[in-house]
């Protein structure tokens, strides 16, 4: 692995939310920026109102493209028109903070596919304002899955040190989750959860729990026959691609009893399901991790939190350790990924085939 400094990119997010507060917090702390070499996508003047109105002594170094970011220093990169002016608001919704959002994350964008960063860290954004005619998703997952994705699906991951909870469907309304729960999309999505354990996470032989849809898995259909008819099935089709799936469990249950603890990670099968368990186990320490695309991606697990906006309340640990947690993934996917990028050429060749029957089937005694 190279040894420069692994380049983390911030965007911003809602500049009337606590984005710039967490951000800033963060790395207060100067073994931060031993870590990596951070470059905040964003604008100066809107950083500098921030760091002013919460009395904040961070420094940080203007530059306008992302190769002239220094190391050991929180570099700033200017994504903003110089010559208009940004209203901020503290703490109210507005179409002018939703575009500001959208222009450091759509520049960020850019700059990966240029190569010109390792990792993303993203500030929350309102999913609200920030909708134009260039961002037409539910939230950031799917705008990034649609930029870069190149056809590989995203998969939301909401986790901890101790707890890692996946979904099926993430922005959903409830009236359409039902529908959208289908045997494919739980192993497609199960697939996907895999292959992040075994690559993100270094569990070599990762263990998955799958939650029921209705209550009590649908106590032996009385309600609901989803459990018998899509979910079951779906984990016996996982378990014959050797990938270690269990349930389908009830939600309530599960976590009530602290089971999640005998298991690496669990599929949820909607938002809330997933969520609110999760955010009262681990709001604070919580990151949101999207999984299943080449961008090792992160944020921290809140809102922008209009409520204590410039009010200096807001906690930095949850974008702390979205940042460490970027930082591992990347570790992680280099430390996997080595090993396969010269592989040892294959000792058997049989000209017509060259599956496992075939080659055992060469072996095979004769009959006597």
């Amino acid at each position: 692995m190279e040894e420069r400094k692994i380049r983390v990119a911030i965007t911003q997010g809602d500049t009337n939310g606590i984005g710039y507060e967490v951000i800033l917090k963060a790395f207060a702390d100067p073994g931060m920026l031993e870590l990596c070499t951070p470059i905040i996508y964003g604008s100066p003047k809107i950083a500098t109102y921030h760091r002013k109105a919460l009395n904040l002594d961070v420094n940080f170094n203007t530059i306008n493209a992302a190769n002239e970011a220094r190391d050991n220093r929180l570099n700033l990169l200017n994504c903003l028109d110089d010559d208009k002016e940004v209203k901020i608001e503290l703490g109210q919704p507005s179409e002018e903070a939703g575009q500001a959002a959208l222009a450091a994350l759509d520049r960020a964008m850019t700059d990966y596919r240029k190569g010109l960063y390792d990792v993303l860290v993203t500030a929350p954004i309102n999913k609200a304002t920030i909708q134009s005619a260039e961002f037409r998703f539910p939230g950031h997952t799917e705008y990034i899955e649609n930029c870069v994705g190149d056809g590989q699906k995203a998969l939301m991951i909401l986790m901890n040190d101790s707890l890692r909870v996946a979904l099926v469907t993430t922005h959903l309304p409830i009236k359409q989750v039902a529908q959208a729960i289908t045997r494919e999309a739980i192993v497609e999505k199960a697939t996907i959860f895999h292959q992040a354990l075994r690559r993100d996470f270094s569990i070599s032989c990762p263990r998955i729990a799958v939650l029921s849809l209705n209550p009590h898995a649908g106590d032996d259909g009385l309600l609901g026959s989803e459990e018998k008819e899509i979910i079951q099935p779906a984990i016996e089709e996982l378990a014959s691609k050797s990938i270690q799936a269990f349930g389908p469990y009830p939600a309530d249950g599960f976590f009530g009893s602290g089971s999640y603890d005998r298991f690496d990670g669990v599929l949820a099968m909607y938002h809330d399901q997933g969520l609110a368990p999760f955010k009262t186990i681990a709001l604070e320490s919580g990151v949101n991790y999207t999984a299943g695309l080449p961008i090792v991606r992160t944020s921290p697990d809140h809102g922008t939190a209009y409520d204590i906006a410039g009010q200096n309340k807001a906690d930095e640990q949850s974008m702390r350790q979205a940042i460490y947690t970027a930082i591992d993934i990347y570790r992680h996917r280099a430390s996997y990924d080595e090993p396969l990028s010269n592989p040892l050429p294959k000792l058997f060749h049989e000209k017509r085939e060259d599956g496992e029957k075939v080659r055992f089937a060469q072996h095979k005694p004769k009959e006597s």
